[in-house]
């Protein structure tokens, strides 16, 4: 029946969440087991970029979990709850583009690489992300500070960011100016994308870094296109919402599966597995520090 069905979905996306947030951890403490990577402007940003995808993926699980059981909570707390994920949404674009430009720093300008790439000006570039990130979603959170009574705070609804969007013209701003983002972004992408491209084919002897730093790029730009759908999923759902409870449910379980549980594990793919030097730690790590071949290894300091 439905609720067998409602069951086996919800015990196939746990299961998931809970593989992709094992290797999010285990990334994350091999980042921190070694000082090479702590050193390295790159490796910073992704770490930055895990820790993101990692407090994502718990709130919208948590999202997910408290639509089955049709858990309400008061307004208050779901505000606080839903505008945290709207600022943690607008990191991971912020966070793609300064590894793309991290990465076309170290093939367009290689030489350049250590004198602009350091980890003062990685942290300085990861505060200017949490600035721009929080002045760029907070604004239904002080429309409705200004706009709305206390008693507001207090009743009780299904913790979603539409809950948050009292005018019609606010759905419409938000939309608009996400889309204006990610246009923004995606152009500096393509531009990334086409002068590592020029170098590829001019120098020889880096050709295969700037493959892969271009190859890195396209992936980037994969999952920017996956967050921007992430951006569409909840004015769907909320149409939905209104005609059909259980059909609401179905696609809000297929939205989490294939727009917030995929993005979420590209990151490790295209760091953890693609990068050699990180790769090495992350298998030894992955299974409890048991693998022997990799507890000396030369190669993790290059």
């Amino acid at each position: 029946g439905t609720s067998t069905s409602a069951k086996g979905k919800l015990l196939v996306a746990q299961v998931l969440v809970c593989i992709f947030l094992y290797i999010n951890c285990i990334m994350l403490f091999s980042f921190f087991s070694k000082d090479s990577f702590r050193q390295d402007s790159r490796y910073i940003l992704f770490a930055h970029m895990l820790l993101v995808d990692t407090t994502m993926l718990l709130l919208v699980d948590m999202g997910v979990l408290m639509s089955y059981f049709y858990l309400l909570l008061p307004a208050g707390l779901c505000i606080l709850i839903c505008t945290f994920m709207e600022v943690l949404t607008a990191y991971t674009p912020l966070t793609l583009t300064a590894m793309c430009l991290e990465r076309y720093i170290a093939i367009c300008i290689p030489l350049r690489h250590a004198e602009i790439s350091t980890i003062q000006r990685t942290m300085l570039g990861i505060l200017l992300i949490w600035i721009l990130g929080f002045i760029f979603s907070t604004t239904d959170l002080f429309i409705i500070i200004v706009t709305q009574p206390n008693s507001f705070y207090f009743a009780d609804y299904i913790c979603s960011y539409e809950m948050m969007l009292l005018y019609i013209w606010q759905a419409d701003l938000r939309s608009v100016s996400r889309l204006l983002l990610f246009l923004a972004i995606f152009i500096f992408i393509l531009f990334t994308y086409v002068k590592i491209m020029y170098v590829a084919k001019a120098a020889s002897a880096e050709k295969t870094s700037a493959f892969k730093a271009r190859n890195t790029v396209i992936l980037h730009a994969v999952q920017l296109l996956l967050s921007l759908t992430v951006l569409i999923c909840p004015f769907v759902e909320t149409a939905i919402m209104q005609v059909d409870f259980q059909v609401f449910l179905n696609v809000r379980y297929f939205n989490f599966i294939i727009f917030t549980l995929f993005p979420r594990c590209l990151s490790s793919l295209i760091y953890g597995v693609r990068d050699d030097k990180f790769n090495m730690v992350f298998q030894h790590y992955l299974i409890c520090g048991l693998s022997k071949k990799v507890s000396s290894p030369k190669t993790l300091y290059n």
